[in-house]
C-alpha cells in the first residue's frame, strides 16, 4: 500500500493518502505489537481497520458535525439562513480537502457526479411529499437546499477514498455492464415507483443474484482480507441509516411522520440505501476504469 521496498525511495504522501512520516511511526508501532502475539496484532489491525474507515468517511463525518453544530449553535436570526451557511460551508470544506491534497481530482469527479444525481432525485422526492426541508433557503432548487447535493456526495467521497485506502479488488465480479444496468434500472425505480408498481423485490432479487460470489478483498495493513461484497452494501447503509438519524434529529430535513416531533427514520430505508450502494458502486466503479474481464476474475480500480 504505497510503502517503500528496497532501495526505493518513499513519497512523501503514499498511495493512501498518509504522509511518510506517519506511515513510519505507525510501523515502528506495529512492530512493537507485533512481539505481543497473535491477539495483541489482531486487535490492532482491527483499530488501524476503524481509522482507515474514519478517514475515509471523513467529508461525511465533517459534513454531518457542521449539520449538528449549526442546529445547536447557529443564531435563527442571522441575516444568512441556517441552510445557506450550510451549503457555503459544504463547498468550503470540499474546496479545502481538495487543495489540501486530502482529496484526489479524480474523487472529486465522483463527488461531483454524486452531487448531480442526488440533486436531481431530491427536487423530485421533495416535489411529490417524500421528505421536507422546513427551514428558509435562497441557495435552493425547488423545495431543495443546495447542501443536499453535499450528502449524497458524501456517499461518493466515502466509496471513492475507501477504493483508494483499502486498495479494493474484486473476486467474481459481475461484468461492470451488469452493475450499470441494476444502477439505472435502481435509480429509475426511485422515480417511477410513484406511478408505477414498485420494482424493489425484484430488484433485490436481481442484486443478490448479480452478487452472490462476489468478494471483496481489501488491505488493511500488510495482509488481504476478504468479505461477500452483499455484506459489505449491507453495512454502509446500516451506517448511512444511522447517520440519516442524526440528520433528521439536527432538523436538516424531516419525514412525512416526523412533523410533529422527532421519531426514529423508518427501518425500511435501510433497503433504498442498500438499493443506493449498488449505484454508488457502479458509479465509481466506472470513474475509477475498473478493469473489464470474466466473470470469476479479480478486478481493482486504482
Amino acid at each position: 500500500m504505497g510503502g517503500a521496498s528496497g532501495g526505493q525511495v518513499e513519497p512523501e504522501r503514499v498511495a493512501d493518502g498518509w504522509p511518510r512520516r506517519w506511515r513510519a511511526r505507525e510501523r515502528r508501532l506495529a512492530s512493537a505489537v507485533a512481539v505481543r502475539g497473535r491477539l495483541a496484532a489482531g486487535f490492532y489491525e482491527f483499530l488501524w481497520f476503524g481509522l482507515k474507515q474514519a478517514w475515509a468517511s471523513l467529508f461525511g463525518g465533517l459534513l454531518l458535525a457542521l449539520i449538528l453544530a449549526s442546529w445547536l449553535w447557529y443564531p435563527r436570526e442571522s441575516w444568512l439562513n441556517r441552510y445557506d451557511a450550510l451549503t457555503l460551508a459544504a463547498f468550503a470544506l470540499q474546496l479545502a480537502l481538495l487543495r489540501s491534497g486530502l482529496e484526489t481530482v479524480q474523487e472529486a469527479r465522483v463527488i461531483f457526479v454524486f452531487h448531480a444525481v442526488g440533486t436531481v432525485m431530491e427536487v423530485f422526492k421533495t416535489a411529490v411529499g417524500s421528505w421536507a426541508y422546513p427551514e428558509a433557503a435562497v441557495l435552493r432548487i425547488g423545495g431543495v437546499p443546495l447542501f443536499t447535493g453535499f450528502m449524497y456526495a458524501a456517499v461518493g467521497s466515502y466509496i471513492a477514498r475507501a477504493w483508494r485506502l483499502f486498495d479494493l479488488r474484486y473476486q467474481a465480479h459481475p461484468p461492470l455492464w451488469q452493475a450499470q444496468l441494476l444502477a439505472v434500472l435502481i435509480y429509475a425505480n426511485f422515480f417511477a415507483h410513484h406511478f408505477l408498481p414498485d420494482l424493489r423485490p425484484a430488484l433485490f432479487l436481481a442484486v443478490g443474484w448479480c452478487f452472490r460470489r462476489t468478494l471483496v478483498r481489501l488491505r488493511v495493513r500488510d495482509r488481504d482480507r476478504r468479505m461477500p461484497l452483499l455484506v459489505g452494501f449491507a453495512l454502509i447503509a446500516l451506517f448511512i441509516w444511522i447517520a440519516e438519524n442524526v440528520g433528521t434529529f439536527a432538523g436538516a430535513w424531516v419525514y412525512p411522520h416526523q412533523q410533529r416531533g422527532w421519531s426514529l427514520v423508518a427501518p425500511g430505508k435501510l433497503g433504498a440505501w442498500f438499493l443506493l450502494m449498488i449505484v454508488s458502486h457502479a458509479l465509481v466503479a466506472s470513474l475509477h476504469g475498473a478493469a473489464r474481464g470474466e466473470p470469476g476474475g479479480s478486478r481493482t480500480g486504482r
